[in-house]
């Protein structure tokens, strides 16, 4: 597994890492066995950054994950988020950011998980009513405290990243980045977290599933998939986007690959500050994910590819309500 750094003085972790929170939540239902089991097999092949959220499953994800680590947490570098606020309606989203918040949070993941401190704490997303100075300034001292070891923002804005990076230092980035996600390249956000020297943590690097071309229908998600909520998963969008899978997968064959493989090898072609965060339920995904990082491409391929799918390309947006909000 090729080795990335998470900004200047940050972990080292796989180019390739896991997202956890398809196994607790939001897509089908998987047991605890296959979870831990795809867990386990990442390790071993150095995808080591392991990714939840205090939300996902309403912090059930965090309690797997940390019964997964137990006897293997020198291996990892465990990254959680923090900020985001579930109700008891299933599709509610809030967000928290007062600073005794985050420090309440903080001291919950860490119960759950069955652990002392984490490698990296996001702020899961950015609240308009709290400067983002405080926040992170909050955050900073829970790294002064021992309990956490670096600082990460999700989905925030350009302008955002500067002001929280004049306050502590920031390893990590986690916005969405893929080939039908490319606003990053655009508005500001990559070119300012590599001014800033910070790494991106690309998730949704597989279009939630799209461009594996596993995904063929939307008549058979479930009623709590996270893709009916998902505008390009729309009848008439989803359709078109099929389009494109299908001429991505005959260069995926071209190049005896998986269409998942060449995606994700694109990704990491877009800089060696970018980490790829696929989320894996099963060891078979986990595997075949991991494979990604030997996949070289040429520059005639990567021309191809942009060809394809420039910005923009995507039918739909890619998310609806709060989850889409860069501040």
């Amino acid at each position: 597994m090729i080795a990335r750094r998470l900004g200047a003085h940050g972990p080292e972790v796989g180019a390739i890492a896991l997202g956890c929170m398809g196994m607790s939540e939001f897509y089908d239902p998987v047991s605890e066995r296959d979870a831990v089991a795809a867990i386990h097999r990442a390790l071993e092949l150095g995808m080591t950054l392991l990714d939840t959220s205090d939300m996902y499953g309403r912090g059930e994800n965090e309690r797997l994950v940390g019964r997964a680590l137990r006897g293997r947490r020198e291996r990892a570098v465990l990254a959680t988020k923090v900020g985001m606020v579930r109700g008891e309606d299933p599709a509610y989203r809030g967000i928290d950011n007062r600073p005794e918040y985050v420090h309440a949070a903080c001291d919950a993941s860490l119960a759950r998980l069955g652990l002392d401190y984490v490698d990296v704490l996001y702020l899961h997303r950015a609240d308009a009513s709290v400067p983002i100075e405080e926040t992170v300034g909050a955050m900073a001292e829970l790294v002064a405290a021992g309990k956490v070891r670096h600082l990460g923002l999700s989905e925030v804005g350009a302008d955002t990243l500067r002001r929280a990076a004049a306050v502590a230092p920031i390893a990590a980035l986690q916005s969405e980045y893929s080939l039908f996600t490319r606003d990053v390249e655009t508005n500001g956000v990559l070119a300012a977290s590599r001014a800033l020297g910070i790494a991106l943590v690309a998730y949704a690097p597989l279009g939630r599933g799209i461009l594996t071309g596993a995904v063929r229908s939307t008549a058979g998600l479930a009623e709590h998939d996270l893709r009916r909520r998902v505008p390009r998963f729309d009848p008439g969008n989803f359709e078109r986007n099929l389009g494109l899978v299908d001429a991505f997968a005959a260069l995926a064959h071209e190049h005896h690959a998986s269409a998942a493989q060449l995606a994700l090898a694109w990704l990491l072609a877009q800089g060696d500050d970018v980490v790829a965060l696929p989320g894996c339920e099963r060891v078979a995904q986990v595997e075949e994910n991991a494979r990604a990082a030997e996949l070289a491409l040429d520059a005639a391929t990567l021309d191809r590819i942009d060809a394809l799918f420039p910005p923009g390309a995507a039918a739909g947006g890619r998310l609806r309500g709060v989850d889409v909000a860069r501040r």
